[in-house]
This record gives structure tokens, C-alpha cells and sequence, in this order.
């Protein structure tokens, strides 16, 4: 089977987020669909092993947030390449609470539904959530982000735990193409870091990354990048 014809597939890039417990947790999909219109009725898989997957079943309800096609990097490395249970997203993030209490992603995004789930389905990694949409707002005129736009224009990655997920691809993290590395290197000795949580891939002079360095990707600090060359 070549799985390279899945790649056809058109995709947007989605904040999934849920509250149950007094907690917040979110993650980055691209498996939002609307299925039907009178109800109207949408579906998101989202990994077994995600955080907030636990919460939406705790809760029965899930908001998601339609991603502006200019939302920075460092807005979608911080929903889709940590954890829920160790990071707390929402705190540097501006996010509204919808008319059920459950909070969204109110930056960058052209629009939020809000829905109640009234059916799961397990497909194996994922587990497939059936929501009735009762809470909806366009929140800014602009292009919605595609998946496509993503990968090829950002040089983004795909999360080992995206239902679309293929570590033969070139797009899939950990690995990245070295002629997106934002540090400018020259002709003095340089060294190659790599970092723990994306995989994104930088050239540097000197033997040391910038204190202040932060992945472009998602975000990460210096501490979490190894040197690899």
C-alpha cells in the first residue's frame, strides 16, 4: 500500500480543548469534520494516550478552535508538541470560556464550535468523538488554516501522535529539513542541535546554543535540546 495517497487528503489545523475537574487541556488535530448539518454535528479523533483526550471523556463536551492561517509557531508547538499534564497551555494563551464553561483558543483562530458528545467510537490509537454543536462564533475575518499551508509554508511537523502520523515522511517529526535552521551559521565552527520534544534540527557557530534560544517550532528552551553533531 502506498500511504503516500492519504497525503492527498485536504486537512485544516484545529485546538481541540476540554475542562473537566478544574482541568484545562488542549492539543493540535487536523481531524475536525463537520458530518451532518440539520442536527448540526462535527467529529474529532484524538489520540488514546493525549491528556485532553481523558478530558473530553470526563466532561462530554469539546470546543475547538479553527486556527488563522497566519497563527504563529509558537501557538501550535505549545498545543501540539507537550503535554497537557505538564504544561499548563492556557497560561500564556488567550482563551474565552464558551456559553458551557468549556475554554477555547480565542487568539489567531477565525472561528470556535463547542459541542456535546453523544457518541465515541475506538478505532484503535484514536478514539473518534460524535459531537452536536451547540455553541458556534466566527471570531475573525481571514483565511482558515490548512494542513497543507502547515507543513510546506511553515515547515511544520506532525506530532508522532496525529491520526496522520507516518515516520517514513518527511514531514513527520522527529527530523527536519536543515535548510529551515533560523540561526545563520558562517564560516567559523559550528555545532548541530536537536530538540527532545519536535525533533526541529539547528546548525549554530560555536559549541553552545544562545541562552535565549527557543525552538521556533514548539517552543522549547535551550535545556531541552541535545547535540547531535
Amino acid at each position: 500500500m502506498d500511504k503516500r495517497a492519504l497525503h492527498a487528503a485536504s486537512y485544516g489545523v484545529y485546538i481541540v480543548t476540554a475542562e473537566a475537574s478544574g482541568k484545562k487541556a488542549g492539543c493540535v488535530i487536523n481531524t475536525f469534520v463537520q458530518v451532518t448539518s440539520t442536527p448540526a454535528r462535527v467529529t474529532v479523533a484524538l489520540n488514546k494516550d493525549n491528556a485532553t483526550t481523558a478530558v473530553v471523556s470526563e466532561s462530554g463536551r469539546f470546543e475547538v478552535a479553527l486556527l488563522a492561517k497566519d497563527a504563529p509557531m509558537d501557538l501550535i508547538g505549545r498545543f501540539g508538541f507537550h503535554t497537557s499534564t505538564a504544561v499548563d497551555k492556557f497560561a500564556d494563551t488567550q482563551w474565552t470560556a464558551d456559553d458551557h464553561g468549556v475554554p477555547y483558543v480565542s487568539e489567531h483562530a477565525v472561528a470556535h464550535v463547542g459541542a456535546r458528545v453523544i457518541d465515541t467510537v475506538d478505532v484503535g490509537t484514536h478514539l473518534v468523538f460524535v459531537g452536536e454543536v451547540d455553541d458556534a462564533e466566527v471570531l475573525a475575518d481571514g483565511e482558515a488554516l490548512t494542513y497543507a499551508y502547515y507543513r510546506q509554508v511553515k515547515g511544520g511537523k506532525t506530532p508522532p501522535k496525529a491520526s496522520s502520523y507516518d515516520a517514513d515522511d518527511s514531514s513527520a517529526a522527529p527530523g527536519i529539513d536543515a535548510a529551515r535552521a533560523s540561526v545563520p551559521t558562517g564560516a567559523a565552527k559550528t555545532s548541530k542541535w536537536r530538540c527532545q520534544l519536535c525533533g526541529y534540527e539547528v546548525e549554530v557557530e560555536g559549541d553552545e546554543l544562545p541562552p535565549d534560544f527557543k525552538c521556533p517550532l514548539c517552543g522549547a528552551g535551550r535545556d531541552l535540546f541535545t547535540r547531535i553533531a
